[in-house]
């Protein structure tokens, strides 16, 4: 993706080495839970309002990768800003920005106190997306999901979030929470994610249209939201995976609904929840 030099978000709030609690508790089975729900977008407030903390002493210091992914990720955010604007006018909306927090080790939002396993996220009651930009790393290493624009797909689909959250949606899931049983809401949290994707895939269309994707982006985007199947990531850390729990939804449809609002560019074709088979 071509973006040094380019105009970067002002809409980034830099907690990093601001301290805070490392999350405890939960041993090996809170690990499995949060592999779940942090990639990507879950809501993290259900299991993190669960977990204690103990101060932290970590100390944080910039590296030149990590100064080169904030403008990187400062850079998407900003096209995410362009393009959701102009999508909204078009539907008769209008966009209201989110805030993108850079963190280290720790933060708190008001879902609750997140460490850096939990991954990237969005929280619906502040309107803000959490980064710890070591997730970067894991995404070449742990996922094998390597590229920048892979990178760029986890921002925009947590921005996808923010998306559902001003067209109601969120709101809508929230209801459905209390009135059906966890396994039938997994149901409605993997169309949620699916959307997610489709609306991360809105996005890298109009960003095409911008000129500022590159050779083998698309690829990486694909490899990206493939790499976080509930599939895949149960099969790498149970050895088997169990259908009934998926939130996000599987390789396949990620990539599937990645792909199909890469193709459309627009709102109306990515209802995931009236859609019969995904």
């Amino acid at each position: 993706m071509e973006w040094k030099g380019r105009r970067g978000s002002s809409n980034v709030e830099d907690r990093r080495g601001m301290g805070g609690k490392t999350l405890v508790g939960g041993g090996l089975g809170g690990i499995v839970m949060l592999l779940i729900v942090m990639f990507l977008g879950g809501d993290p407030g259900d299991i993190l309002n669960n977990m204690t903390g103990s101060p932290s002493n970590t100390e944080y210091v910039e590296t030149e990768q990590d100064k080169e992914l904030a403008e990187f990720v400062s850079v998407v955010l900003a096209d995410t800003e362009d393009v959701w604007t102009e999508v909204f006018e078009k539907e008769g909306l209008v966009y209201r920005e989110p805030i993108l927090v850079l963190y280290s080790g720790s933060v708190q939002s008001a879902c609750g106190m997140a460490g850096s396993a939990v991954g990237p996220f969005y929280c619906p009651a502040d309107e803000k997306l959490y980064i710890d930009l070591s997730f970067y790393d894991e995404l070449q290493t742990q996922f094998k999901a390597p590229g920048d624009f892979a990178m760029a797909y986890v921002v925009a689909h947590e921005v996808g979030h923010h998306v559902q959250k001003l067209l109601g949606i969120s709101d809508q899931m929230a209801r459905i929470r209390s009135q059906v049983s966890e396994e039938e809401y997994n149901k409605y949290s993997v169309r949620l994610e699916l959307q997610a994707d489709y609306l991360a895939g809105v996005w890298a269309h109009h960003a095409q249209g911008m000129g500022v994707l590159e050779k083998g982006d698309l690829e990486e985007a694909l490899n990206a939201a493939s790499a976080v199947g509930d599939d895949t990531i149960q099969k790498r850390a149970r050895g088997y995976v169990v259908p009934e729990s998926f939130t996000h939804g599987t390789s396949e449809q990620r990539k599937k609904w990645f792909y199909r609002g890469f193709e459309a560019g627009n709102l109306k074709e990515g209802d995931t929840f009236g859609a019969g088979g995904l």
